[in-house]
């Protein structure tokens, strides 16, 4: 019994031995795991600058100074340490920052590393050396103002200074300026010239310059402004100044212009000032645009395109087109500078970049007398030369002047614009529009190349008023004119005879008259650096019924047309039957190139064209009026398009189109020209847009 206990006694020892041992191992591997532990979290002098250098793209610069020893914590404090950074880095735009930093370095010695940042001016590359110390078992960084570029003293500033560069201008083919820099008169006021009781005349400028008075006292009362300071209030052309003054409602007035009126007041005065011009104001608006300071929309679009809040961008027509190649961009120099002001080193240099000059096809002269002669109307036009697809006008009227968005629009001009009803704003040479009869010669030119009838072929006399049989039901098509001979072609067009062209519709064929319009670029975007919009022969996908064949054999029914493709749809007559592609830009020797080939035969094409003479040269012709211009051959076709809801309507509208070119030019000298004008019932209809024609083309011989 005593053997028996001694053994089980003997076993518990060697238990508790056993656990004596397994707590001594677990205390072991414990130990042995806190100071692996330490090891994986102690940072090394690479983690600490790698840390230091994320935080600046952060702009999280507290973290930046947390990372410092506190040496250097004792030699600059939080809040001057921060400021120092953050006006440096946010005032390089530093980003993209990055490290190389080599392997296997001495930790007696400094780190070295090199670092790569993206700034304003371009890269800046720079090689480092920074100490650390160890406090608390962690490195920490030594630092001075070295460590944001080496060479860097404490009184030395970072300057970062912009060199300016100008806008590209926009110029016609004779190298006359339409947009570029030039001078504006900028009306201001001097402080110390002013009345003492000023209040009143505030009042009074605000009302003469279309502002406020709030606005006024608060560029007065800018921290920069002194007694003799300039402060500019508005830009305004001499022409806006020369304007007559227009005192407000209840008020005298004393015969005077604006500039007269605004000279009355003590302290005002006006002076030269830099500006975007347009010359040619209201005639080339809708094709230049205007630009404008940017917005903050359109600033974040632009992100790291080097835009900024003072930024001037083009805001609509070719300023906006063109944007890309038309601005400038400002070069920067940033420098460290002495305490005296003097650099004693460029860190980075970025020159600056002029924008591009860009020279259109367009020519002033005829932009300027189609605008002329046409600015009280709603109209478009077209001038081209359908041999080469130079574009030498492009005009919409009513219009608006560029300068008002330049330099700056009151809220009445503003409104006036907005809710004027014949929509100023509206560019029309960019829209569709019913072609009427001067789609005639182009269903013409298609029956003929598809051999639905010839040139000689009488598609039968049928009074003013035809329709194909009783399943028409009331529906018919009519004309104005009854005429003598045979409905042949030519007598057609002459006479822009509606039924005519139905008929001729109807036998080329729905499948057959769609496509081939859709040869000719129907439904398809046009091409051109202005977004045109594109031309349709129905409101679906296809013409569904004899009736709308057959209207649209006139250019009515659901077809609508834009003016430049109908331009170029015409220049197929000139070229054999290829349609030109039209261009904008200028380019010295280029050789013509065609959207389409072969839309028409050559016979059809060269008989169209020599049809067009005998619609100007006939005095029956409807286009006759055109044969009275002076020193020039004309040839082309009218069109008048009804805009009512059914056939008896009686209150619709009408748009006069007129078509015509000059013949027995060379082919530099060859100008094909296409207007379109709204609301010309009861005013001579097409023979409206006859007669204004003649008159341009009378000026410009």
């Amino acid at each position: 019994m005593a053997k028996k206990k001694s053994k089980k006694k003997r076993k518990q020892q060697k238990k508790r031995v056993l656990c004596l041992v397994s707590v001594v191992l677990v205390a072991v591997v414990g130990a042995g795991g806190v100071l692996l532990y330490k090891k994986m979290t102690e940072k090394t002098r690479e983690d600490i600058i790698k840390e230091y250098m994320g935080y600046i793209e952060k702009k999280e610069y507290e973290k930046m100074y947390a990372l410092l020893d506190e040496a250097s914590k004792d030699k600059v404090k939080q809040e001057d340490f921060i400021t120092r950074n953050q006006n440096i880095y946010e005032g390089i735009e530093a980003e993209k920052i990055q490290l190389d930093i080599p392997e296997e370095q001495d930790k007696d010695q400094p780190l070295s590393y090199r670092v790569t940042m993206d700034t304003l001016a371009g890269e800046i590359t720079y090689d480092a050396d920074t100490f650390f110390e160890k406090e608390k078992g962690q490195w920490h960084l030594v630092w001075d103002d070295s460590v944001i570029f080496p060479g860097l003293e404490s009184k030395d500033k970072v300057s970062v200074s912009s060199v300016e560069a100008k806008r590209g201008s926009i110029y016609d083919r004779n190298d006359v300026l339409l947009a570029g820099q030039g001078e504006v008169e900028s009306v201001g006021l001097v402080p110390g010239k002013m009345n003492i009781q000023a209040e009143e005349d505030i009042e009074d400028l605000a009302e003469i310059l279309g502002t406020t008075s709030e606005f006024i006292e608060t560029q007065l009362d800018a921290s920069w402004v002194q007694q003799d300071s300039f402060v500019p209030l508005k830009k305004m052309t001499q022409e806006q100044l020369d304007e007559a003054y227009v005192p407000k409602e209840g008020a005298e007035s004393s015969g005077g212009s604006i500039q007269d009126k605004l000279l009355e007041y003590p302290g005002v005065l006006i002076s030269k000032a830099e500006s975007r011009v347009y010359p040619y104001g209201e005639c080339t608006a809708h094709l230049l645009g205007y630009v404008q300071q940017i917005n903050a929309e359109e600033l974040e679009e632009m992100k790291g395109k080097g835009y900024n809040e003072q930024s001037v961008i083009g805001k609509s027509g070719l300023e906006k087109l063109y944007e890309d190649r038309l601005r400038e961009k400002k070069g920067y120099r940033i420098s460290i500078l002495d305490e005296q002001g003097e650099e004693k080193q460029a860190l980075a240099v970025k020159p600056a970049e002029d924008g591009e000059n860009i020279k259109l096809n367009i020519d002033i002269r005829w932009q300027q007398k189609l605008y002329e002669a046409y600015q009280e109307d709603k109209s478009c036009s077209v001038v081209m030369n359908p041999k080469s697809g130079e574009v030498l006008a492009l005009v919409s009227t009513p219009s608006y002047n560029s300068m008002d968005f330049v330099l700056g629009m009151s809220q009445e001009t503003w409104d006036a614009l907005n809710n004027d009803p014949n929509k100023p704003m509206y560019n029309r040479v960019r829209e569709t529009w019913a072609p009427g009869s001067s789609f005639k010669p182009i269903v013409g030119a298609m029956g003929l190349t598809t051999g639905a009838f010839t040139e000689d072929e009488d598609l039968g006399a049928s009074g003013l008023a035809w329709q194909k049989d009783e399943s028409w039901g009331n529906y018919k098509v009519t004309t104005l004119h009854e005429y003598s001979g045979g409905a042949v072609l030519k007598n057609a067009l002459i006479y822009s005879d509606n039924i005519y062209f139905a008929k001729a519709a109807l036998k080329i064929g729905a499948e057959t008259f769609t496509g081939e319009l859709d040869k000719m670029g129907f439904n398809q975007e046009i091409p051109f650096d202005i977004g045109m919009t594109s031309s349709q022969y129905s409101n679906s996908e296809a013409i569904d019924s004899e009736v709308q064949l057959a209207d649209s054999g006139y250019g009515q029914g659901q077809m609508l047309v834009n003016p430049l493709h109908l331009a170029c749809m015409y220049s197929a007559f000139f070229n054999e039957g290829n349609m030109i592609t039209p261009y904008l830009e200028y380019e010295e020797g280029k050789t013509a190139s065609y959207w389409a080939e072969g839309v028409f035969t050559p016979e059809a094409a060269n008989i169209i064209y020599e049809d067009l003479k005998e619609v100007v040269s006939n005095p029956n012709g409807t286009g006759y009026a055109a044969s009275k211009a002076v020193g020039v051959t004309l040839a082309g076709k009218t069109g008048t398009a009804e805009i009512k809801a059914t056939q008896e309507d009686e209150n619709g509208t009408e748009l006069g189109w007129f078509a015509v070119y000059n013949t027995g030019v060379a082919d530099s000298d060859t100008i094909l020209m296409l207007n379109m004008v709204e609301d010309v019932k009861g005013r001579g209809g097409s023979g409206y847009v006859v007669n204004k024609d003649v008159e341009i083309w009378n000026q410009m011989q």
